[in-house]
C-alpha cells in the first residue's frame, strides 16, 4: 500500500471558490431535485457538493452521474460526500470526508495523490492530525447553530473563525447557518468560501438566493 509520509510538499490544489452549494433533498421541499440543483448552477455557484446520506449506494452513484451532468454543463465541479467508491464511479472532481469518516490517506491510495479533498474540522485541536495538510480545503463546521447539521461537538461563530484563519493556511469553507445578513461578516471573519444549503435549496427562487449570496461574498472580498 502507498505511503503519504510527507504531506506539506504536495503542491496545493488551488481553491478559487466562493459559493459551495451542498445538497439535501429533503430542503428541497418536495420540489424536484435536479431542478433545485440546476437553478443553483444557474445562479452562480462555484461549487456543488452531492451529500445524500440515506440513498444505498448504488442509487447515490446514479444521481451522482446525473448531477455531474448537470454541472458539467455549467463548468461547476463536484464533490460527492462521504462515500470514495461513488466519487470514483461517478469521476467526480472531489471528495469531501467528515472526521468519522475513512481517513484521507486511504481516499488517496484509491483516488490519486493529487485528488481534491476536504474534510470537515468541528474544533481546533482537529488541526493536529498528522494528515491535514493534504486536504483541499477545511470545512469549518459550523459556524451558527444549523437544523441541517446536528451531530456537531461545538459552535465556532465569528471569534472562532477568526482564531481558526491565523492557525492554518489552508482555504477555509464555512458551513452553518448562512444567510444573506451574515455573509460579508464571515468572509471578513476568514472563510475563503461559504458552503450553504437551506439557503439555496430551500430558497422560493435558488438562483436567485445563490446570485444573491454571491453578490455578498464578492462585496465582502472587495
Amino acid at each position: 500500500m502507498q505511503k503519504f509520509p510527507h504531506y506539506r510538499h504536495l503542491i496545493q490544489t488551488p481553491f478559487p471558490y466562493q459559493l459551495y452549494l451542498v445538497t439535501d433533498e429533503a430542503a428541497c421541499l418536495g420540489r424536484d431535485f435536479y431542478w433545485v440543483v440546476e437553478e443553483a448552477l444557474k445562479g452562480g455557484i462555484d461549487l456543488l457538493q452531492l451529500r445524500e446520506k440515506t440513498l444505498p449506494r448504488n442509487t447515490f452513484s446514479e444521481r451522482g452521474k446525473r448531477v455531474k451532468d448537470l454541472c458539467s454543463k455549467y463548468g461547476v465541479p463536484l464533490i460527492i460526500n462521504d462515500v470514495i467508491q461513488v466519487a470514483k464511479e461517478v469521476g467526480a472532481y472531489g471528495l469531501h470526508l467528515g472526521q468519522k469518516d475513512e481517513p484521507i490517506s486511504h481516499a488517496k491510495n484509491l483516488l490519486g495523490i493529487d485528488y481534491p479533498i476536504g474534510i470537515s474540522l468541528e474544533i481546533p485541536s482537529q488541526l493536529n492530525h498528522p494528515q491535514i495538510e493534504s486536504a483541499w480545503y477545511l470545512g469549518v463546521s459550523p459556524i451558527y447553530p444549523t437544523p441541517t447539521k446536528k451531530d456537531t461537538i461545538s459552535v465556532w461563530g465569528l471569534e472562532g473563525l477568526q482564531k481558526l484563519r491565523k492557525m492554518t493556511h489552508l482555504p477555509l469553507v464555512a458551513i452553518g447557518g448562512i444567510q444573506l445578513s451574515n455573509a460579508q461578516m464571515i468572509i471578513r471573519s476568514g472563510a475563503d468560501c461559504l458552503a450553504v444549503v437551506s439557503g439555496i435549496c430551500s430558497a422560493d427562487q435558488p438562483a436567485v438566493a445563490a446570485e444573491n449570496l454571491k453578490r455578498e461574498i464578492e462585496k465582502a472580498k472587495t
